[in-house]
């Protein structure tokens, strides 16, 4: 199984990157919007609809839902996914008792557009936008800035959690996570953060800032992942799909960044990083 996710992610890896640097604007928001597309198709697993007919076309809603979010502010659409991952934590925190919240599939459904579309136009913002705050940050590396903050997030996690992790972090939601798997990703994160202000020399008020939302952002991205695993263990599966193998879904390797990329464009829309 390990083999198989190191061939899985060595391939996807150059895939991601590639479709982040060297498509230009148009081509990179039909890339990712191709990646939410897939992810929706799983999403309608979770919302209880195991036809491929219903699942192709709650993909393509998706597709159209893309298309009119384009048009919206990036400001109201942060602003509900915000208050989505929120209401999330509570979910994740109070599960099962919170089921009757969400447990229709209607309600799943109009979740996974929640879920999915702040990911893309968060990310098609940030492509097309240069940091006031910090110049040395084109769009380009703030979108790999954020991968980078969530794979250092899983890292520290795994590892911290196998040397460490007896205390459950939500065994009722994801009885393989801990606390002491958390807190490794969230120091992995904060380790991260130092990095990058060292090497983009930032003064020390901007280091304090982006110490703050990069740790705030690995806190929603475990979020995102509980809540993902919240709804298949309502749903009864283990995996999304088995798209990727040896990772299972392409939610299964984006749920955290569904939470994390919003949060933290959004974060940098609060503290004028961006305009």
């Amino acid at each position: 199984m390990l083999k198989q996710r190191l061939i899985t992610g060595l391939i996807l890896a150059p895939i991601v990157l590639c479709g982040v640097f060297l498509l230009e604007q148009t081509y990179f928001s039909w890339f990712f919007g191709f990646v939410i597309a897939l992810a929706g198709w799983e999403w309608a697993n979770l919302s209880s609809f195991s036809s491929q007919i219903q699942r192709i076309a709650y993909a393509i809603v998706i597709c159209g839902l893309l298309y009119l979010v384009s048009g919206f502010s990036i400001e109201w659409v942060l602003l509900v996914s915000v208050i989505w991952w929120l209401i999330a934590a509570l979910c994740v925190l109070s599960f099962p008792d919170t089921k009757a919240f969400w447990a229709a599939k209607p309600v799943r459904c109009i979740i996974g557009f929640v879920v999915l579309l702040p990911m893309w136009k968060a990310l098609v913002f940030v492509r097309e936008t240069d940091l006031i705050s910090a110049p040395e940050w084109g769009g380009l590396w703030v979108i790999l800035y954020m991968l980078l903050m969530v794979w250092a997030a899983d890292i520290g996690a795994y590892f911290s959690g196998k040397a460490w992790g007896k205390a459950k972090l939500a065994p009722k939601v994801s009885p393989g996570k801990s606390w002491a798997g958390a807190w490794g990703g969230v120091a992995s994160t904060f380790i991260l953060a130092l990095v990058a202000a060292y090497i983009l020399e930032l003064s020390s008020l901007l280091t304090i800032q982006l110490i703050v939302i990069t740790v705030i952002t690995a806190v929603i991205s475990i979020i995102g992942d509980l809540t993902e695993s919240m709804f298949k263990r309502h749903r009864g599966i283990k995996d999304s799909s088995q798209l990727l193998p040896g990772h299972g879904g392409i939610l299964d390797r984006i749920d955290s960044l569904a939470a994390a990329i919003p949060v933290f464009v959004c974060l940098l829309l609060v503290l004028g990083w961006v305009a």
